[in-house]
């Protein structure tokens, strides 16, 4: 069998941490950023990004780093019911306050049962504390079983709610609660039982001795698969963030709670607390170069460490795209965090390989994948706001085979054609379904970029909102293959097709019919000079028509300079040229444009001087000359 080529071997990973982990390449392959790094050292205990920056990578990374420093357990959604946690309630305490005791008390337990196992690599006598701890799992072992089992979280809970027994700590019995130093005044039974229990805890690590050297990390993460946007999500959430802090004060740094969680959930959260986390908090964001450096240290740990920067994106990836460096087009047509990255990549590899380019990836094999991974991102956004923007899915349409340069107003006449029936079927996200509330939510889940200044923003770490004066947006390069927006303003192409009604116009009569017979020599000849010279002065018009965005512009340079360069070749061929289609075609190419440039709002100026007007005019012009009477300039 022969050797397997670079684009054979090339890999750059999976799509989620736990089986890149499987594979060894979130080991080989793993980034040490300044936000793994600040986890890593205990600065930063409560990561939020959006679905895929790799939140799940630095947890699942530190979860399975050996135990130099202390004890590190993983609690995922996989080890809670969340129907149980979600109903779960203390008679007295309101919903976050009864979540928040939840927590702690499954953080008092896994640390009560870490302790008992910790204490042995300590060797010798063990101190009463653990003892006590150790007594009070063997006592309460009916209860502690695994909660991953039916029924298993259902009987921690039942635990909380009042049969954990205490004996362990000197509790028989509720008059025996104020020996251990908690007064009744504090709470209910369960509030009473859990600062017993934590109390516990607390004398075991201080007994131990092991912080702040050895610490217990508990890393929660996942949490998207117990939300559901309701009040009781609401509240199993703030009630964790609520349990982090008072753990990370009540065992004196002995016990580290690292939080992992999706930006929008977080961002939706609503409580008094709120201003204590702003310590705490890591927004994963992720910039181009170390984008690159991540594609770059994955291509290496699947075909050998001597591969370099110049090598990838200049021998196995062609050195430009487009006329981009391939670098700067991949990852302007993906979402700036590594899942998309990752996928991208490897699809482009996937791509070349089936194309029988083995040696190397092709331009072409990256523009073919680009459409298949645009489809895919299109239908993953819909899919990862499903619970938060149930909506999304029926607002994507209005972005299909358009331009991608969209103002407030063009999007505004988009929206009024839906906006009842988006009412109807979403009845309780009306507050949400304004033109106000869908730029705000499509321009926070990077569907829609904005213009400010001379650059076009997206979503970016100072997330600022939308603007009310801010009226120009841009589908963000993602989604536009998968959508048929791949040109600015989206005009008609022109072509030898356009001008049908125009042509229908002249059959009609409403427009002079051509009279053939009559036409002297050299009229065509004329017709084409007409045309080259109204191509000329629109163009004249639209370099300083500063009030239509550039982009626009330039999308209709193009057309004028093909319409222009047609008419130039008719003037000097002696072949068969069908001028009066040519010009009417052109004509109708000049009053479609006008028309889409005042409906959208893509040029600021409506006056006798716009663009728009002078567009309407010069196919005017060439319309009379086409059906002009014998000699007519077409001026009159």
């Amino acid at each position: 069998m022969s050797e397997r080529s670079v684009v054979e071997r090339l890999h750059f990973g999976r799509d989620d941490a736990e089986r890149d982990m499987a594979d060894g390449l979130l080991r080989s392959g793993f980034q040490e950023t300044v936000a793994y790094n600040a986890v890593a050292s205990g600065r930063r205990t409560l990561v939020i990004g959006r679905k895929g920056v790799g939140k799940s990578a630095i947890c699942v990374r530190l979860a399975s780093e050996p135990d130099g420093a202390g004890g590190v357990e993983l609690v995922t959604a996989a080890d809670i019911a969340g129907e149980e946690l979600r109903a779960f309630e203390l008679t007295g305490l309101s919903g976050d306050r009864a979540k928040s005791m939840l927590w702690r008390y499954v953080f008092a337990v896994r640390a009560a049962q870490y302790l008992v196992g910790h204490a042995e690599q300590h060797g010798g006598r063990a101190s009463e504390a653990i003892k006590a701890l150790k007594a009070f799992i063997k006592a309460n072992r009916e209860l502690f079983g695994d909660p991953r089992t039916t029924g298993g979280f259902g009987r921690w809970l039942q635990g909380l709610s009042g049969s954990l027994s205490l004996e362990a700590f000197g509790v028989k019995a509720t008059a025996d609660i104020a020996q251990q130093g908690v007064s009744a005044e504090e709470g209910s039974r369960p509030v009473q039982q859990l600062r017993i229990l934590e109390n516990g805890v607390r004398s075991g690590f201080d007994e131990l001795g092991c912080a702040p050297e050895h610490t217990f990390v508990l890393l929660v993460d996942q949490l998207e698969q117990l939300w559901s946007a309701d009040l009781e999500s609401h509240s199993l959430v703030i009630g964790l963030l609520l349990a982090t802090w008072y753990s990370g004060s009540h065992y004196g740094g002995a016990l580290r709670c690292v939080v992992f969680l999706r930006s929008d959930i977080y961002d939706s959260l609503i409580f008094t607390e709120g201003d204590k986390f702003h310590s705490d908090e890591l927004r994963i964001d992720w910039s181009k170069s170390d984008l690159e450096a991540l594609a770059l240290q994955r291509a290496r740990a699947s075909v050998g460490l001597g591969l370099t920067a110049e090598h990838l994106w200049g021998v196995v990836f062609p050195r430009t795209v487009n006329g981009l460096s391939t670098p700067a087009y991949l990852l302007s047509h993906a979402l700036p965090r590594p899942r998309d990255l990752i996928q991208y990549l490897n699809e482009c590899q996937y791509t070349a390989i089936g194309n029988g380019h083995r040696d190397r990836v092709h331009e072409s094999d990256i523009q073919l994948a680009t459409h298949r991974f645009s489809q895919w991102k299109l239908k993953d956004l819909v899919q990862e706001y499903l619970v938060a923007h149930p909506f999304l899915g029926h607002l994507i349409p209005l972005f299909q085979n358009s331009g991608y340069l969209i103002t407030r107003a063009a999007l505004g006449r988009r929206f009024g054609l839906v906006e009842d029936t988006l009412h109807r079927e979403f009845p309780a996200y009306t507050k949400a379904l304004t033109l106000e509330g869908i730029i705000k939510t499509l321009h926070e889940v990077g569907f829609l970029g904005v213009r400010r200044g001379n650059g076009i923003v997206y979503t970016d770490s100072l997330r600022l909102r939308v603007q009310l004066h801010e009226d120009e947006f841009h589908l963000h390069p993602c989604f536009r293959a998968a959508l048929g927006a791949t040109t600015p303003a989206g005009f008609d192409v022109y072509g030898r097709h356009v001008a049908d009604s125009i042509v229908a116009q002249v059959v009609s009569g409403d427009i002079p019919s051509l009279d053939h017979g009559a036409t002297p020599a050299g009229r065509e000849h004329r017709l084409l000079e007409r045309l080259a010279r109204a191509c000329r002065s629109v163009l004249g018009e639209l370099a300083p028509a500063d009030t239509v965005p550039a982009e626009v512009r330039e999308e209709i340079s193009v057309q004028l300079r093909s319409i222009l360069d047609d008419a130039e070749r008719g003037r000097s061929t002696e072949s068969p040229v069908d001028e009066e289609r040519m010009v009417l075609d052109a004509a109708s190419y000049f009053h479609t444009t006008a028309t889409r440039l005042r409906r959208d709002g893509l040029e600021g100026d409506t006056g006798a001087d716009s663009l728009a007007a002078h567009l309407i005019t010069q196919s005017t012009r060439l319309v009379r000359a086409v059906g002009g009477t014998t000699g007519s300039s077409g001026e009159a």
